[in-house]
């Protein structure tokens, strides 16, 4: 947990240790930043105002560090509830945005909902191949060309899900229960930032996608045949 708030730490650290985390805090984004890289943590909880940095700065940063440790899911806290902010903040990469005050309780439900993530991903650990594109859901890699990609963890599972079903339309609502694992009222729309994020790693032209196609008032399906 990377947060300056000692009282709000305190408090959740408390929390999260009666439910059965192990709970690292650090009051700095360099202190921060440092713990990751020393731990390698299941999930980072962010704050968004650090005194020696922008919190949307650090999450940047965690998703340019090598693997592992660039795809560890992230859920940002804020005391920041404009939707602009949560849009940012999901385009850099969170997987989830809280904003303060929030219930504990309900902090607790979205950490168990991440780090569900990967047990929902496609039970098969093997390799799946749509030309140009590699997916192996055991090792949780993405090549294309065999030049890998950098994803976030709920990018990757979001990917599983959509390739999982190759040719089906699915709708928003399925995906996000798909990923998520349950109906926690998600922000309208975050999906469609995680597709356009998915499409910049993945697409040889984002606006002219022929790997994960939009279906007008329907949602969207990954091509089978992605590549001449």
């Amino acid at each position: 947990m990377i947060e300056d708030d000692q009282r709000l730490a305190g408090m959740v650290v408390t929390y999260l240790q009666q439910n059965g985390y192990e709970v690292a805090h650090a009051a700095t984004a360099a202190a921060g930043l440092a713990e990751l890289e020393a731990s390698a943590p299941a999930l980072v909880l962010l704050d968004l105002m650090l005194p020696d940095a922008d919190g949307l700065d650090v999450c940047r940063r965690i998703r340019a560090l090598g693997a592992p440790l660039a795809s560890v899911p992230i859920v940002m806290l804020t005391a920041k509830g404009d939707p602009f902010d949560r849009v940012v903040g999901l385009e850099l990469g969170a997987d989830d945005y809280l904003p303060k005050p929030f219930e504990p309780r309900e902090l607790l439900a979205r950490l168990r909902a991440v780090l569900r993530r990967p047990q929902l991903a496609a039970p098969d650990s093997g390799l799946r191949q749509f030309g140009r594109l590699a997916i192996d859901s055991g090792a949780r890699r993405v090549s294309i060309d065999g030049q890998p990609r950098t994803l976030t963890s709920y990018q990757f599972d979001l990917l599983l899900a959509l390739s999982g079903s190759a040719g089906r339309v699915l709708s928003r609502e399925h995906l996000v229960d798909a990923v998520k694992g349950e109906s926690l009222e998600p922000f309208d729309r975050s999906i469609d930032v995680h597709i356009g994020r998915l499409r910049q790693a993945l697409e040889d032209d984002p606006k002219q996608p022929r790997r994960i196609i939009t279906v007008r008032g329907a949602g969207y399906v990954f091509a089978k045949v992605q590549d001449a």
